[in-house]
């Protein structure tokens, strides 16, 4: 199965998919993380170039678990999912590996994802050094409304526990 995480820059995805993978005995592949082995900087320059590609190698990564567990959940990580392409991408990935796809939204207010960007800026935590606020509205912005069925979940309003109990319950327990 494959799970993927949408939604704008510190909406909550990277914790919450790191938590339904253990809940699920499931592998995150992240595109964030892919994105900072393959061009450390000075090359490093957050465009959609390297972000598509990042992208690419996660899915060629999914496919290659798959094909040979395809028992496993496969969570996928860093992607907005907020333009048409992204998401048309995404649901080829599960035809050509013959896997279910489900989609979670992480949703929360602006001031909440400011603090969290503010947060992980400060502390240097998350592999994304350009996840700023600016960009969050930016990306905000330009997005485009997902049309597939997907849960939503307000990662600011609903205690995190209780989203990962919801994701469990929307992947199907990872059956």
């Amino acid at each position: 199965m494959i799970v993927a995480f949408a939604g704008l820059p510190g909406t909550g995805k990277s914790t919450l998919a790191r938590r339904l993978a253990a809940e699920l005995g499931g592998v995150v592949l992240g595109k964030d993380d892919v994105r900072a082995a393959l061009f450390p900087p000075p090359a490093l320059d957050y465009s959609r170039e390297q972000d598509d590609l990042a992208v690419r190698a996660t899915y060629e990564a999914a496919a290659l678990i798959l094909g040979r567990d395809p028992n496993r959940v496969v969570i996928l990580d860093g992607r907005t999912y907020s333009k048409a392409y992204q998401v048309r991408d995404l649901l080829a990935l599960g035809e050509a590996v013959r896997q279910p796809v489900r989609l979670l939204e992480c949703v929360c207010a602006d001031e909440v994802i400011r603090e969290r960007l503010e947060r992980d800026a400060a502390a240097g935590v998350h592999p994304a050094g350009n996840r700023t606020f600016e960009l969050y509205l930016s990306v905000k912005a330009r997005a485009e409304p997902l049309t597939i069925p997907r849960l939503i979940l307000d990662t600011g309003a609903t205690p995190l526990d209780e989203c990962v109990r919801r994701a469990v319950e929307w992947v199907g327990g990872g059956s």
